[in-house]
């Protein structure tokens, strides 16, 4: 058994398969290279003859096929994977590693190839540590595995490990820092750049390329011009100049990410321009070395007034951008949150992925668990991800279609905010690895099930196979259990603000950050529709557009996020309102007693030190959901007068 300090998906025994078999590898650069290594670290038999093998992996460059693409034959004799690159080769390697022995017997032929040509990861690190922020934004592993002391670290070993991690699901873009670009963040793009260099490095031979946040302030803040005017010469000069010199340094980079005029970051608004204007500024300089911009669309009035109901944080994204469409560059994409408002554990789709079919979309994900328990709560999010990527806009088109180029939109891609750290089990929770894993899972193929995916990640990551069912009970419906005893039926929020953990059920009701459920004595919910509400309803197409406008249609786990209705409006399961935020407040909390209880039944068959940091963090989530339970029926016991019908304590 492991009992590596650092437990994720690739110890040793991961690669038992391969044992000792006969292996030969064909082709040159650093990720073939790469995959020779992990042959070596399998202790199979590296043959370089023409000798009989048992796996054959071959590199055949050839300039029109699918670099990313691989091809996996098994004869009687035989497993051969050919592909046209190195990356091509490593996914395929991982692919066999995947299929265990099942990859050496019968006879049988895979074609395979990413449903998604960008699978990219966001980290929200700082190389300072910020005195709000902390060194990692809305990370909860420890601090960052770039940056110490204000520097990148001096030993990259952690961050190869990590590569190696994110090349074994296929993971091919990495952002390196944070999208809200501090004052030293900036300057990576510049003085700072060799450091970069460094980690460019690391994640090449892995197939990874990297990506800077930039302000859109830094025409002004580095190059020390009067204006960031995405129409000034100037500042086209400078982007050039500046782009140029990041390409001289690393030809492969990938490009740039930015977050403007949002939440107090500049942008192209303070010139009269809009977010074409700003995104083509940043493509154009990094066009003529294959570069692209992710110009994110999380960009909403964070000064509101709780009184004004029309005004409606969840239009925002489609008001500012779905006018726009056809007008960005080809190298733009644009990133858009798969939920209208920010990562809650429940959400309808965002209506801009829908609405721009001439414009590259990539759909971003949040990895690290800022509203669904922080990495302290067991919440196995693939179920989300991928019930979001199968949603269907339309009769004609899934999510995961847009994304990748399936229908008449552009290829753009999936995005996700990563989720670890320096803590010894890289996302703090030993189980919150099965995210990280399972968006690289997704993001390569979405057809996957959140089953399927679970279960490759607990036999690559635990030596006992007797594991499997305790963890399918644990993870399967945690998703699930964790909407259940915090925020009902879609209204979103209700957490303590800031920091963002723990309930505070009127805790954003009066901010401006427009985050509000609007709970009274007659009801609770918000109003979107278009006959009395915001209007938000009328951004999607039909028929959605009227399956949520009616109460009658629309879906009872997003009722409170389009409707504002009484305590006694009876859903499909025969429960009012209140009975049911009662009913599943009190079910959460006893189903995460159930999920401690089955834990405690893998003692001995996991590593002691992940059987112990799971168990404490158990503890901690049964804490946090009594809480909730507590102070959300609390709440609205005493905003309804209505009491509960089964008659238990509420406070």
């Amino acid at each position: 058994m492991n009992e590596s300090p650092d437990p994720a998906w690739l110890p040793p025994f991961a690669l038992r398969a391969l044992g000792s078999r006969r292996v030969r590898v064909t082709g040159d650069g650093p990720v073939v290279a790469t995959v020779r290594a992990e042959v070596l670290a399998a202790s199979a038999e590296l043959v370089e003859d023409a000798g009989p093998v048992d796996l054959d992996l071959v590199c055949e460059p050839d300039p029109d096929g699918d670099p990313e693409a691989f091809v996996v034959e098994r004869s009687t004799t035989t497993t051969t994977v050919r592909a046209t690159s190195g990356a091509g080769l490593l996914y395929g390697f991982h692919h066999v590693v995947r299929k265990g022995g099942a990859a050496f017997t019968g006879t049988w032929t895979e074609e395979v190839a990413p449903r998604q040509s960008i699978r990219m990861l966001d980290h929200w690190d700082n190389v300072d540590v910020h005195p709000v922020m902390g060194q990692v934004e809305r990370g909860y592993a420890g601090g960052s595995l770039f940056y110490d002391n204000g520097v990148v670290r001096a030993d990259l070993s952690r961050v190869a490990a990590y590569a190696r991690l994110l090349g074994s699901i296929g993971i091919n873009r990495v952002s390196l820092n944070n999208v809200n670009v501090h004052r030293t963040e900036a300057r990576l793009l510049t003085d700072l750049l060799p450091d970069v260099v460094r980690l460019a490095a690391v994640f090449r031979p892995h197939g990874i390329r990297v990506s800077l946040s930039v302000s859109f302030a830094a025409p002004m803040t580095l190059g020390g011009l009067g204006t960031s005017d995405p129409l000034d010469p100037e500042v086209r000069d400078w982007w050039e100049r500046t782009t140029a010199a990041v390409y001289a340094a690393i030809p492969d980079f990938a490009g740039y990410v930015v977050k403007a005029d949002s939440e107090g970051q500049p942008g192209p608004f303070a010139y009269g321009r809009d977010h074409a204007d700003g995104a083509n500024l940043l493509a154009r300089a990094l066009k003529p070395f294959g570069g692209t911009v992710f110009w994110r669309a999380f960009v909403y009035n964070h000064r509101q007034d709780w009184r004004d109901r029309s005004t409606d944080r969840a239009r925002a994204a489609h008001d500012h951008f779905a006018p726009l469409d056809g007008r960005f560059d080809d190298n733009v994409v644009l990133q858009v949150k798969a939920g209208p408002l920010d990562f809650q554990p429940r959400e309808p789709l965002s209506p801009v992925i829908a609405s721009m079919p001439r414009t590259r979309l990539a759909v971003e994900f949040q990895v690290t668990q800022e509203y669904t328990g922080h990495q302290k709560h067991v919440c196995y999010l693939v179920p989300l991800w991928r019930e979001m990527l199968a949603f269907r806009p339309d009769e004609d088109r899934a999510v995961a279609d847009i994304a990748g180029g399936r229908t008449s939109a552009p290829t753009g891609g999936v995005v996700a905010v990563s989720n670890v750290g320096d803590d010894r089990f890289w996302t703090g929770h030993p189980l919150a690895q099965a995210n990280l894993y399972g968006f690289g899972r997704l993001a390569w193929d979405d057809r996957l099930t959140s089953e399927q995916v679970l279960d490759e990640w607990i036999g690559l990551t635990f030596a006992d196979p007797g594991v499997r069912e305790g963890l399918h009970q644990v993870m399967d419906g945690s998703w699930l259990t964790y909407e259940r005893y915090t925020a009902p039926l879609g209204v979103g929020f209700m957490v303590r603000p800031g920091h963002h953990y723990g309930p505070d059920v009127d805790g954003y009701e009066y901010s401006p950050w427009g985050t509000y459920h609007f709970a009274d004595r007659d009801g609770v919910g918000v109003d979107r529709t278009r006959a009395t509400g915001t209007g938000f309803t009328g951004q999607f197409p039909e028929p959605w557009r009227n399956v949520y406008e009616s109460l009658e249609t629309c879906p009872d786990e997003l009722l409170l996020f389009f409707h504002h209705v009484p305590y006694g409006h009876v859903l499909r399961s025969g429960a009012t309102v209140v009975q049911h935020i009662y009913d599943t407040h009190f079910d959460g909390n006893d189903e995460v007693e159930k999920m401690a209880a089955t834990w405690a039944g893998q003692e001995g068959r996991v590593p002691a030190a992940t059987f112990d940091r799971v168990t404490d963090l158990l503890r901690e989530q049964l804490r946090c959901a009594a809480e909730w339970r507590d102070q959300v029926n609390t709440y609205f016991r005493r905003k309804s007068g209505v009491p509960d019908g089964r008659g238990r304590r509420i406070y």
